[in-house]
């Protein structure tokens, strides 16, 4: 069996990164929820980010999403991360609400739009500059609603073109995450629309191109974990962006729909060494909190993670593998199934004792006051949100 005192240290050294949009409002394509307290800029969605980390010890970087967060000095809002005891994390790119977007942006037939999603990404490594960004993360939601409404493969070119630029902009320690997804909003074909397109732009591009998994942007009853562990013999898996999902991309919180799912993934994690932040994989949550509240449900986010993770940890490696070679079928599921289901919230509870944490972090919080503090001093100006 694993030994207690290095699973612990392995969660206490566990890093997951929270989404700026994450504490904004949000919803559907047909309603945005307003809830009191929502931040009202960058600097409210790092405090609220901080006090995520406050409570859990293990969510030290905030993803930034431009231009959802864009400021006048990303140094300054870097240095103000820092003052919280937080940090910036991966730079997100948007080029998908301009209505230049309607029929694509890098992929778009019109090279003066093209330039101009182009030059948006490379305008998103700068601000990686100025705040030491190490991700680039882009997500494109080009693609075709028609057949015949457009050129499958030159708009592979195009994509490939406007990738190449971007990566030779990057600096020596910055990389580019590339995401994919199914579908939505093109419901013909999308121009990246799964782990192999995105894979095979990667290595086109080189070494600094990784691809990112978002959990939620796969068919139903897709095998995510056998992804998680291509990628990784590949090492080309970048990141997560952890949610889950009931039907389409729903964008709930990661573990909630199909928490084995989630264990599933983190054994593959564990089982290739690639938990340790040395490692590189950057452990994202990318959720939409519509009707729950906002730092709570990040908190919990964080939390699922976390369980997900001990489970993985405790799987007794060397009884998995004897099973695996003698053929034991069943045995070897067991294994499996006795670590999932284990208890992990007294191993996790004394983990945060360890670091002088309450065991219940969204308890804490909400004895904490923060809630009702943010509620009552962000009042007026314009709610952080989607703008639908």
């Amino acid at each position: 069996m694993p030994e207690r005192r290095a699973v612990k240290e392995a969660l206490r050294a566990q890093r997951i990164e929270t989404p700026s949009w994450g504490y904004g409002n949000s919803g559907t394509r047909f309603k945005v929820f307003a809830q009191p307290g929502v931040p009202r800029n960058p600097e409210e969605k790092l405090a609220d980010a901080a006090a995520v980390h406050r409570f859990t010890g293990v969510a030290p970087r905030v993803s930034l999403h431009i231009p959802w967060d864009k400021v006048d000095d990303y140094a300054a809002l870097s240095r103000y991360a820092a003052d919280l005891g937080v940090e910036i994390g991966a730079i997100n790119t948007n080029v998908f609400q301009d209505d230049d977007y309607k029929l694509g942006s890098v992929c778009n037939p019109d090279p003066g739009i093209r330039r101009k999603a182009t030059d948006h990404l490379l305008e998103a490594i700068a601000i990686m500059d100025a705040t030491g960004s190490r991700d680039l993360k882009l997500w494109f939601a080009d693609g075709l609603n028609y057949p015949g409404q457009d050129d499958l493969r030159g708009r592979q070119d195009r994509l490939a073109t406007a990738l190449a630029e971007t990566y030779d902009r990057l600096g020596d320690e910055q990389r580019i995450l590339l995401e994919y997804k199914l579908f939505e909003p093109a419901f013909y074909a999308t121009d990246v629309p799964d782990w192999g397109t995105a894979y095979a732009h990667c290595l086109e591009l080189g070494p600094k191109a990784t691809v990112v998994i978002d959990t939620g942007h796969h068919a139903p009853g897709t095998n995510i974990e056998f992804i998680v562990a291509f990628l990784l013999r590949q090492r080309r898996l970048g990141a997560f962006d952890f949610n889950s999902r009931f039907y389409a991309d729903d964008d709930l919180m990661v573990g909630a729909a199909d928490p084995f799912q989630l264990f599933r993934i983190m054994n593959e994690i564990v089982d290739a060494n690639a938990l340790d932040p040395a490692y590189g994989i950057n452990f994202m949550l990318d959720q939409c909190h519509n009707i729950e509240a906002k730092i709570p449900a990040v908190i919990r986010s964080v939390m699922n993670v976390q369980e997900a993770t001990a489970k993985a940890l405790l799987v007794d490696r060397d009884a998995l593998r004897a099973a695996q070679l003698a053929g034991d079928v069943l045995g070897a599921n067991a294994v499996l199934m006795d670590a999932y289901n284990t208890d992990v919230r007294p191993l996790l509870a004394e983990v945060r004792e360890d670091m002088g944490l309450d065991p219940d972090p969204v308890a804490a919080y909400h004895r904490s006051g923060y809630q009702q503090r943010i509620e009552a001093e962000r009042v007026g100006g314009e709610q952080a949100g989607w703008g639908a």
